[in-house]
């Protein structure tokens, strides 16, 4: 036998026939179970109250449980109270035991429907399953009350008895914390973020401290990552990059605060060299800013936003010069400018700037660091390298997730596949291996790693390509022909501002360019779809994030604030359960504090329902397929104990 050597181990784990077969048993019974609920985000950009709402409420399963077990039966005031102590039970709990005046009956009805929710979240996952999702400390009293079937007398004076001694021993506060936990991770099985965890909202550090908890997910990156993942590996045009963002969106807080980046240099050189100058230009974009801050703070951050920026200009274009193969000496624009007329010279043709104070650039050798600004990089450079929370974070980033996916049949990735007008994947070069379509973004895959894992000196080639990712012409995390970063800051015309989107986005539409797609990443081209963030749907003009005769769905819908008045609408949701895909376009998150207060949930709309002819079940799965695997090797265990080329253990 060829895999005996395979087989003695999982000898050590199934000792005996008896168990090899009470296990074949047991993952036969699981392959018939329905398919758990995958639930796919993207461009999340820091918004992290929305998001842990979605998560929170399972992206609309949990209300839908209390609507069905309780239309009937409660009022919708006490539907929503019931939804609102499950998603923030903590909070919620406070504010009951301010309100309540029998808080002791108060306790006993609200564990029983506490329960029932908890049984109809966890009805198509085995015992074993529930058991192990279980918080630990109420464990074994959860699994009692949740398998109690309460028809004879008996089990029901046991199952009142348990509730009772939980209120006498003052444990019910604790309890319904640990059900509430208990309810929200049996609502999503398995999480897909697609790309754009960074930069724009506010709280990304609190989103990826979110994900490093989460039971089950995959990340597919996003170009904003791949910035923060460069700027963790010390590429210098990463890292002013993410400052100019931070400051950009007003979110400096993120890089101090969060991750413990010292810009405070930074600040003192910035207020020092633009000390006359109230960098208009460079006021935050967020709108918040406006009544947060004085007009003194405002020029504050702005300072640091134009210095900066002016620091990245330089360093991107040493890098660019460095590269010749990038192809992007278009975005060599410093020393394009006439700084007597205050003009730059684009394709041949003067444009005026609207700005032209640049006293850190020398016009005959533009693209150097003054000896200060030097210095502050080689600072700002350390501080990424050695941010303990920035490293755990990006590490995650590493291990969780990867340029693409194919799970279940649906084909996830940020941004684009490269493709040419004429509809073929499109060859791409890096570090001299040219590669398209998948091998192209396993190439990348490995770039990264080696940029983040390896030696800095040995792999700086790798570490350069970080940047490229970002904004480069064949990147397919950023699906662009140009990032028009100096144009959108320095020049009034529009055609200027524009950036070219790949060839991929205009052929997806055509859904034999999505069975190409499907058939070369491994998907099944009858079942599969691609599901893409990156490019936000302008729903408000009526654009449709599903193309190709539903092959193709795109989900970046406006999660970010700052893109909510492009879009008209505040992301999609999508979901994908033992029925089929669901769709669903969500209204703007008002705030935790309401949905606290007041019971206030994200308004959605569903807008795409794909039920499949047979419902869906384990055995459908890629995870089936491995249990299946598993089924067939403890087989072949079971046929060795039986001809006596394995030894059975008592």
């Amino acid at each position: 036998m060829n895999n005996e050597k395979y087989l003695e181990l999982l000898s050590k784990k199934y000792k005996n026939t008896q168990e090899v077969a009470e296990e074949i048993i047991n993952l036969q019974a699981i392959l018939n179970l329905p398919k758990g609920t995958e639930l796919f985000l993207s461009d999340l950009h820091g918004e992290y109250e929305a998001f842990i709402h979605i998560l929170n409420n399972g992206s609309g399963i949990i209300k839908n449980k209390i609507e069905d077990i309780y239309r009937n039966s409660l009022t919708e005031e006490e539907r929503k109270n019931l939804a609102s102590l499950i998603y923030y039970p903590e909070e919620k709990l406070k504010i009951i035991k301010k309100e309540t005046k029998n808080l002791e009956e108060f306790y006993k009805i609200i564990l029983y429907r506490l329960i029932q929710v908890g049984k109809a979240v966890s009805s198509k996952y085995t015992r074993s399953k529930v058991r192990k999702a279980i918080p630990k400390g109420f464990d074994y009293i959860i699994d009692e009350l949740l398998h109690m079937q309460g028809e004879d007398s008996n089990k029901e004076e046991y199952n009142k008895q348990i509730i009772e001694s939980i209120i006498d021993l003052n444990k019910a506060d604790e309890f319904i914390v640990v059900m509430s936990s208990f309810i929200k991770r049996m609502a999503i099985d398995h999480l897909h973020i697609i790309g754009d965890i960074y930069d724009r909202g506010p709280g990304a550090p609190i989103i990826m401290d979110k994900l490093l908890d989460f039971h089950s997910l995959d990340i597919e990156w996003g170009n904003h990552d791949a910035l923060w993942m460069g700027a963790a590996c010390g590429n210098a045009s990463c890292i002013a990059n993410v400052i100019r963002i931070c400051s950009r969106y007003d979110n400096l807080s993120t890089l101090e605060e969060q991750y413990g980046i010292n810009i405070r240099p930074l600040s003192m050189f910035a207020a020092h060299v633009y000390k006359d100058d109230d960098c208009k230009l460079f006021y935050p974009k967020n709108k918040e800013s406006s009544s947060r801050y004085s007009n003194s703070d405002k020029i504050s951050i702005s300072k640091i936003h134009k210095a900066i920026s002016v620091i990245q200009f330089k360093v991107e274009g040493e890098l660019i010069k460095k590269h010749p193969e990038y192809k992007m000496k278009d975005r060599l624009l410093l020393d394009k400018i006439n700084f007597e007329k205050g003009t730059v010279t684009i394709m041949g043709k003067e444009y005026k700037m609207k700005d032209c104070n640049f006293p850190t650039i020398d016009p005959k050798n533009p693209y150097k660091l003054t000896d200060e600004e030097k210095e502050i990089m080689e600072r700002l450079k350390s501080s990424f390298e050695h941010s303990e929370k920035l490293e755990k974070h990006i590490n995650f980033l590493y291990s969780q997730g990867g340029m693409y996916e194919n799970y279940n049949n649906n084909v996830l990735f940020h941004g684009c596949v490269p493709m040419t007008e004429e509809g073929e994947f499109e060859a791409v070069e890096l570090m001299g291996k040219k590669a398209r379509g998948k091998e192209l973004m396993d190439n990348i895959e490995n770039i990264a790693h080696k940029a983040f894992f390896g030696s800095k000196d040995e792999n700086s080639e790798a570490v350069d390509l970080m940047w490229y990712l970002w904004c480069g012409p064949k990147s397919p995390l950023f699906g662009k022909d140009k990032a028009a970063t100096f144009e959108r800051y320095f020049l009034e015309e529009k055609e200027l501002h524009k950036e070219n989107k790949n060839s991929y986005y205009k052929l997806i539409e055509n859904e034999a360019i999505c069975d190409k797609i499907l058939e070369n990443f491994g998907a099944d081209i009858k079942e599969g779809h691609i599901i893409n963030g990156h490019m936000p749907v302008k729903a408000k003009d009526g654009e449709t994030p599903i193309k190709a005769g539903g092959k193709y769905i795109i989900i970046d819908g406006g999660f970010s604030k700052a893109y909510q008045p492009t879009t008209g609408i505040a992301g999609y949701t999508l979901s994908y359960n033992s029925n089929g895909l669901v769709l669903a376009v969500n209204e703007p998150f008002e705030s935790k504090q309401k949905a606290i207060e007041e019971g206030s949930d994200i308004k959605s709309e569903i807008i795409l329902k794909e039920h499949v002819e047979k419902r869906k079940r384990v055995a459908d799965t890629d995870n089936g397929k491995k249990l299946q695997e598993e089924i067939a090797d403890l087989k072949q265990l079971m046929s060795a104990y039986r001809e006596g080329v394995i030894k059975e253990k008592n």
